[in-house]
Formats: structure tokens, C-alpha cells, sequence
């Protein structure tokens, strides 16, 4: 029996692998300190959770429309305008089951066969698969630490052909914590609108920037590319919501429809408790994302003075996000405990068996000169981790 070859051609996830992996260590009792995660370590702050009770206990658990309620998408447009310069109808918004399928459902609105999207790497895991999922092409264009891990003009001309879609635009970024300054997103911008491009534009992480940056939604910057944009958000980050599965898209009618349509056969409506949930949260108090994010901002001082104070290692400083991408360039063709450092995969093995740290490695980014480390857990357990790592690579 033949299976989907599309289906046996996707890569498993190597951040959830090996998430899964140091849990497992976990169980079976071994001290491990994960760098792995993806989401806050904060719960869910209380207003949010009692909206939630509030809404089991109204009977607000029904099935709602496929595309999500209109108390949310009105949330959501009033979020838009108000913080992001950028003016939206409800007809222009969809609620998906998380910013990943948000992504999803939009290639799979905008691409068919042959087509071809332009990903950055180092990339989040995710992007290359869902563009073949969607039948399309990734064309990858390599960012460099030294400019920043951004597009430059140049590198992205240079990738674009007469089956160039879509751009995928992610800023903040995961992995590098990369934020694209205004200027920076005007020659982007430019560029998508002289070809006629889409752009994808990723901000799930737009709240957790620091040293007084600010974040700048590419679709603010004007109607032509606004017109061209597929803006992608959600509430796992901000409002560390991650398990709550709500994220959503706002675009030109035409492609929100075309998503709706995909969502209505695929999943249906997003969690009608969490939705409701979202409405309290966007209009609720703030205060508690900024605590978060003064928080991540003195975790990622640490780790970024610490990793730099190690032999052999390096990173730039983060300016968004919770991930730092450590280079391990100078380690790579090294033995420690006996064991040859060939790539980013056999590094991580060493951390997690030697000293029982674990990391994720830059190949599943497409930057096996790194690793990427989350600064998504408790400052105890990064100056423990970060103390293995350097007496691992203390040769």
C-alpha cells in the first residue's frame, strides 16, 4: 500500500522531538534542564481564566461560524487600529486554531503547484513545510548574524522569479529575536509592490521587544502593501495562551474567504471557550504582558553575557522574542567527552547525555553553525543550564 508521499516527505518537528525527548528524561528521573520551549512559562493570567469559566458556565460552547465570533474579530480590529496603525473590517478577519494554522490556511488560500516562497534562515521549522504542504516551493535566502539575520535588498531581488508568491516575513523572529526597523520594511515593502507580491508578515511575538524597540507591522506602511499582506498573530505569546489554540489572520476579503472556506472543511470553529476567552484578554488589563516581557528582557541579558563570557561560544543580542541562536562555529570539527562535534545535531546529543541540557539544534532552522536556546524558563534554571553548557565546552 502506497501512502501520501507529500505526507512521508514532511520533517518531524526537531524542537518538538527534542522537547519530547528531555520530558521523557524527565519522567524517568533525570535532572534535565530544557532550553527547548517555545512558549512562556507564565500561566495564563487569571481575568482570562475566569472569562473562560465564565463562558462554560453561560453555555458558550456550542459550535460558533467556521471563521470564528464576531465579538473576537471586532476585538481584533480594534487591537489592529490602535496599536498597529492599520485599519480593518470583520470581513477582513479569521480566527484559526493557533497562528500555525493561520499560516497554513493562508498558503493553501494563495499558492498552487509551482509556485514559489521566499523563507529566511535561519527559518522557524515550521515555514518550509507548510509551503510544500501547499504544493509550493521554499526558495530560502540565507541572512547573515553579522547584518542583523535580516533580508537585505540584494539577497531578496536575487531570490525572486516569475513564480515568486509570497515572502514570509517574521518580526520578531524566532529563531534569532531579529526586529526589522521601519526603513527596513519600506525597502521590503517597495519590493513586493513592484512585483507584485504577497507578503506573509508573522508578528505572533510583536509584544516581547525590548530595549525600547518598537514593532512596526509591514501592512501599516501603506494601502498597496496592505493590500498585499497577510498579517498572522495570535494569542499564545502575549497572553501566554499557547495551549488555548487562538490565532488569526487579516487580509484582503477575497483571501480571508478563501482561508474561511479551507477552515469550515478542515477544523471548523477555533475553541468557542477560548475565543471568548481572547475577547476578555484583548480588552482586559495589559499589565501582565508587561511584567512578562520585563521579565524575558532580564533572562536574555544574562544568558547573552553569559554565553559570550564562554570559550568557543557566541550570539548576538536578541531584540524580540525569547530565543537566543548561539554560534557554535568554533566548535564544530572539535572531540569533547570523546565524541567528534560534526554538526548542531551531534552537539545537542552531547549536551543532553553529557550534562543533561537540553537544545535545539540550527539544523532545524537551516543554520547548523547554531543552536538555539529559549530563555522561556526560570532564571534558576538558566544559570544552571547555561553553567553546564560552558563546563561542556570548557574542552
Amino acid at each position: 500500500m502506497e501512502l501520501s508521499r507529500k505526507g512521508m516527505a514532511i520533517e518531524e518537528s526537531l524542537t518538538l522531538a527534542i522537547t519530547a525527548k528531555a520530558a521523557k528524561m524527565k519522567s524517568e528521573g533525570m535532572d534535565v534542564v530544557s532550553f527547548g520551549a517555545g512558549e512562556p512559562d507564565f500561566n495564563t493570567p487569571d481575568d482570562i481564566q475566569e472569562s473562560a469559566i465564565s463562558a462554560i458556565k453561560e453555555g458558550l460552547t456550542k459550535y460558533t461560524a467556521a471563521s470564528g465570533i464576531t465579538e473576537l474579530k471586532k476585538s481584533i480590529c480594534q487591537k489592529l487600529e490602535k496599536e498597529n496603525g492599520v485599519t480593518y473590517e470583520a470581513s477582513q478577519i479569521i480566527i484559526s486554531n493557533g497562528a500555525k494554522h493561520s499560516l497554513n490556511n493562508a498558503l493553501l488560500a494563495i499558492c498552487n503547484p509551482g509556485d514559489e516562497v521566499i523563507v529566511p534562515v535561519p527559518y522557524w521549522v515550521s515555514y518550509p513545510e507548510l509551503v510544500k504542504l501547499a504544493d509550493a516551493a521554499p526558495i530560502y535566502v540565507e541572512t547573515k548574524e553579522e547584518e542583523g539575520f535580516k533580508y537585505t535588498e540584494k539577497s531578496l531581488l536575487a531570490a525572486i522569479t516569475d513564480k515568486t508568491k509570497a515572502i514570509i516575513l517574521n518580526s520578531p523572529n524566532n529563531p534569532t529575536g531579529t526586529i526589522y526597523a521601519k526603513e527596513e520594511l519600506e525597502i521590503i515593502a517597495r519590493i513586493a509592490v513592484e512585483k507584485d507580491i504577497i507578503i506573509i508578515s508573522d508578528e505572533i511575538y510583536e509584544k516581547l521587544i525590548y530595549d525600547d524597540l518598537k514593532h512596526i507591522s509591514i501592512a501599516s506602511l501603506g494601502q498597496e502593501i496592505k493590500e498585499r499582506t497577510i498579517l498572522v498573530n495570535g494569542m499564545s505569546k502575549a497572553y501566554s495562551m499557547t495551549g488555548w489554540r487562538i490565532g488569526y489572520a487579516a487580509a484582503d476579503k477575497r483571501i480571508i474567504k478563501i482561508m474561511s472556506d479551507i477552515q469550515s472543511h478542515a477544523t471548523s470553529n477555533p475553541s468557542s471557550i477560548a475565543q471568548y476567552a481572547s475577547v476578555a484578554a484583548l480588552s482586559g488589563n495589559q499589565d501582565t504582558i508587561e511584567n512578562m516581557r520585563q521579565e524575558f528582557e532580564k533572562r536574555r541579558n544574562y544568558m547573552v553575557d553569559k554565553i559570550n563570557s564562554m570559550p568557543h561560544l557566541s550570539c548576538r543580542k536578541p531584540e524580540g522574542a525569547f530565543y537566543v541562536m548561539v554560534n557554535i562555529s568554533k566548535v564544530k570539527g572539535k572531540t569533547i567527552k570523546g565524541k567528534l562535534i560534526k554538526d548542531s545535531l551531534s552537539f545537542c546529543d552531547g549536551l543532553l547525555e553529557e550534562v543533561r541540557v537540553a537544545a535545539i539544534p540550527g539544523s532545524g532552522f537551516g543554520a547548523d553553525d547554531y543552536i538555539r536556546l529559549s530563555y522561556a524558563t526560570s532564571m534558576e534554571n538558566i544559570q544552571e543550564g547555561l553553567n553546564r553548557i560552558e563546563k561542556y565546552v570548557s574542552l
